[in-house]
């Protein structure tokens, strides 16, 4: 929660714009002639908040030194710099649900419970922000980052083709299968299926699918990919993408799934809620595309749902004027835009905005992508990959496990037993 405090009540949208109206109001201009250094993830996150880089600057004269990489190629540059002890990155875009466990155990996130406590502007509202992503975030009691924004993987597909060809919106994984089949047969144009199927990338799509099967990573402190629901998560996702799926798709992440569906040479899509704005750009998507969350397996929808944060450095020597840009790009007012553009608030608040009502009414594919989050906020897993320390090298694991079956290079209980060898060493770690 926010402290009370003695200070008008000034409208962050005119704190935005670089007028303040009172010499006891928040001074954005704190730490003018500073440099910031970001290092971001190429999401539809960070490009949507980067277009507005020079209002950041000239509301806090604050100068921003961005660095931009794809997602694997930022998090190797991130371990490098924050393992070396250099203080040259400042902020950093982090999942808590991937990393989180490993940066903090490393120290290598700055706590910044104090600053959401005292250093905010008035209408920064951080009590808005969703508890369920503000305690996904905190180790031992430390806030590692502030959250960006919900999301989590969403089934796009085309209903000119579906009904084309007959069939009726998926209400089940067998039914997901068999469009797969039937559209393959109906419609030889269009690739059936597209996910994930990039190594380090799969966990984040599995993982629903493991979910809706029953699954669960860890039961009784052993790896669990071997146990039945697992075998028939890897067997179902493995199958669907080696039969259904574009060519080269153990090479596909977000980038060619997004640009595969909206060219229109993919007729199901299941990937990041986040690629909502990049899906529809261009607009040819807006009005034969429909969102629903993965349909439902033996255990019914139990869809992933995590977010991105902007953490500061622990390494940081201007943790004071970082803080600055973490509160400006997590603000109401920016998060209000941000989600005009498809990228879904962690703020409730937004959602009841007139303007965002009215953006939502615009096109149906919009409210189906609304309920869809509705369903991730309430009904959402945060696992994704294993609850442990070295999460990330055991999404590797995971998606060498998937995509040996995608390549038909081993039988799911080949492939388990592999993968279920090396985690539980990981486990055994701690």
């Amino acid at each position: 929660m926010l402290k009370n405090r003695s200070i008008p009540a000034v409208v962050l949208s005119v704190l935005l714009a670089g007028t303040a109206t009172s010499a006891f109001a928040f001074d954005w201009k704190a730490h003018e002639g500073e440099t910031v250094s970001f290092l971001a993830n190429n999401n539809p996150w960070s490009q949507a908040v980067l277009s507005y880089k020079d209002e950041f600057t000239a509301l806090t004269g604050i100068n921003l030194r961005v660095d931009s990489y794809q997602e694997q190629q930022m998090r190797q540059r991130l371990v490098t710099v924050l393992n070396s002890g250099s203080d040259e990155i400042d902020v950093f875009m982090t999942l808590a649900s991937r990393e989180g466990q490993q940066f903090a155990a490393s120290g290598w996130y700055a706590d910044l419970s104090a600053y959401t406590q005292g250093s905010v502007a008035p209408e920064y509202d951080f009590a808005g922000v969703s508890p369920a992503l503000v305690k996904a975030a905190t180790f031992d009691g430390k806030l590692t980052s502030i959250p960006l924004n919900l999301e989590g993987p969403l089934l796009y597909y085309r209903t000119d083709i579906f009904e084309k060809c007959g069939l009726a919106k998926p209400a089940s994984l067998d039914d997901v299968r068999a469009a797969a089949e039937k559209i393959k047969e109906c419609d030889a144009g269009v690739t059936p299926f597209a996910s994930r199927g990039l190594k380090p990338a799969i966990a984040y799509t599995f993982s629903n699918v493991l979910h809706n099967m029953g699954g669960t990573y860890i039961v009784d402190g052993k790896s669990a990919l071997c146990a039945p629901a697992g075998q028939k998560a890897i067997a179902w996702y493995g199958d669907l993408m080696r039969e259904y799926g574009p060519p080269g798709a153990a090479n596909y992440s977000f980038y060619q799934i997004s640009a595969l569906y909206r060219s229109g040479r993919a007729a199901m899509a299941f990937e990041s809620s986040n690629e909502l704005r990049t899906i529809m750009e261009g607009g040819e998507r807006l009005n034969d595309t429909d969102v629903i969350p993965l349909p439902a397996g033996e255990a019914g929808t139990v869809p992933t749902a995590i977010g991105w944060g902007l953490a500061i450095s622990s390494r940081s020597a201007r943790k004071d004027a970082a803080w600055y840009f973490v509160q400006w790009a997590s603000s109401p007012e920016m998060q209000k835009r941000l989600a005009l553009q498809g990228v879904a608030s962690p703020r409730a608040s937004v959602a009841a905005e007139e303007e965002y009502k009215a953006w939502i009414a615009e096109a149906p594919v919009r409210a189906s992508w609304q309920a869809a989050l509705g369903v991730l906020a309430s009904d959402g897993s945060s696992e994704v990959g294993y609850p442990i320390i070295a999460n990330p090298e055991s999404r590797d694991y995971i998606g060498q496990a998937v995509q040996d079956v995608l390549l038909g290079q081993r039988s799911v209980e080949e492939a388990c037993a592999a993968a279920d060898s090396a985690l539980d060493g990981l486990i055994a770690r701690k």
